[in-house]
């Protein structure tokens, strides 16, 4: 994040790509290709403990045109350990109802994190896995 602070108030921007399989019963063979841009601003207290809000904007691409979301999300973040964090998060796209999921954020060496989560909401069950690289 651009504007960090150990205790208090930062924020910043994330530009994300990525491609997903698209696992439903009218065509499973699908993969959708997205971006995103994601506005973030976190709350860091002195227990440890992170709040987050994220506004987003993607952009799917299945076949045919683009279809694009706004969403909001709303997350906590719990040390367990020096580098390993258990997150819990709520987020919706507009015009649908909220997911929920939980999961481990794992810090592997400054900077670079390791993340796992699974999730439900909208009907069906999720998983999601990640890297991420903050400079």
């Amino acid at each position: 994040m651009p504007l960090k602070a150990e205790v208090g108030l930062s924020a910043g921007l994330k530009l994300e790509y990525g491609r997903v399989r698209i696992n439903d019963r009218i065509n499973p063979a699908d993969t959708a290709h997205g971006r995103g841009l994601n506005g973030l601003a976190s709350w860091s207290f002195a227990s440890g403990q992170i709040m987050h809000f994220n506004v987003d904007r993607e952009w799917l691409r299945v076949s045919g045109p683009n279809e694009a979301n706004n969403s909001l999300g709303v997350g906590f973040d719990q040390p367990l350990l020096e580098n390993l964090r258990l997150t819990l998060e709520t987020y919706g796209a507009e015009h649908g109802r909220p997911d929920k999921q939980v999961g481990l954020r794992w810090t592997v060496a400054e900077g670079v994190k390791l993340s796992g989560a699974v999730g439900r909401g909208n009907g069906r069950g999720f998983g999601n896995a990640g890297i991420a690289r903050e400079f």
